[in-house]
């Protein structure tokens, strides 16, 4: 008799104690396999009998049903993977089914980025002759010299950044540490804010501080950027978020190596960071109108 809920629980605990997986994936782990658990059950699916048919109508079904975009079932198909994984591991099931999911039907998520050229433009446009916009204008940088998550950037503390050596040690998802270079346009930014900061908050381990000597809040810098993008103009669904994929999208269409890229990032998959090697559309223009007879 197959004891789904139990099996669950033991994955659930393998990956939060092994794996030591953040808050959040673990959280889209366990919302998404209580989904696929249910789905088995009424449908009287057994695990060591299921089949890449049954899998597609689950996944078909909670797209259409739940409105996910591509990413949220790119997600789903990689928590049954790890799931179907553990099970086998642990002699729970004897062979992993055949797990010949058909991903071309579902959406695949593109990041919104910005051009070369938008990015100079927001980052120029910053009013730098206050403690506010140098720490603005520095935040930024990092951000697009790094490819920092937004979580990792606020609560980097300033020992974590060799200004001389030209890098940064950040700790991401599941406490996995990464060493990412740093740019030297992005280091004089950074001593810049600094040599304000030092003074009014000389004692601060923060990078970045906020109000009463704490780090500066997700919700602030989002906010800031924010009124900043409508001050200049640029209309575009912008997150901080769009930075970092403006940074690897970048890096990519200059030629950086596919794996090098991931390390910056801290994917720990490199199908993660194949999201950014779509096509660059100005570049196949170019190539259609050089060499297609009607180009």
């Amino acid at each position: 008799m197959e004891n789904l809920s139990q099996w669950l629980t033991d994955f659930l605990s393998y990956i939060r104690a092994e794996r030591r997986l953040a808050e959040n994936t673990f959280l889209a782990y366990r919302s998404d396999l209580k989904k696929f658990i249910n789905y088995c059950q009424k449908k009287k699916i057994l695990l060591s009998e299921i089949t890449a048919e049954q899998i597609n109508s689950f996944l078909l079904e909670e797209k259409f049903s739940s409105h996910l975009r591509g990413s949220s079932l790119y997600r789903l198909i990689e928590s049954i993977r790890q799931f179907f994984a553990f099970l086998v591991s642990e002699e729970y099931l004897n062979d992993r089914p055949d797990l010949t999911i058909d991903v071309p039907r579902l959406v695949r998520f593109q990041p919104e980025t910005l051009s070369v050229e938008e990015v100079r433009r927001l980052l120029e446009s910053v009013p730098t002759h206050t403690a506010t916009g140098r720490r603005f204008r520095a935040m930024l940088e990092l951000l697009y010299a790094t490819g920092l998550r937004v979580s990792e950037l606020i609560n980097l503390p300033e020992s974590a950044v060799n200004l001389s050596a030209g890098f940064c040690r950040v700790k991401g998802k599941g406490n996995k540490e990464r060493i990412v270079p740093l740019g030297q346009t992005a280091r004089n930014f950074l001593l810049r804010h600094l040599e304000l900061q030092k003074k009014k908050y000389p004692d601060s381990p923060y990078l970045f501080v906020g109000k009463f000597g704490r780090p500066i809040t997700r919700v602030a810098f989002w906010k800031q950027l924010k009124n900043h993008l409508r001050r200049i103009g640029i209309n575009k669904p912008i997150t901080p978020h769009t930075l970092r994929h403006s940074f690897a999208t970048h890096l990519l269409s200059g030629g950086a190596d596919l794996r090098a890229v991931q390390e910056m990032l801290g994917h720990s998959s490199l199908a993660t960071t194949q999201i950014y090697t779509h096509p660059d559309r100005h570049y196949l223009k170019k190539q259609h109108q050089k060499f297609h007879p009607h180009g």
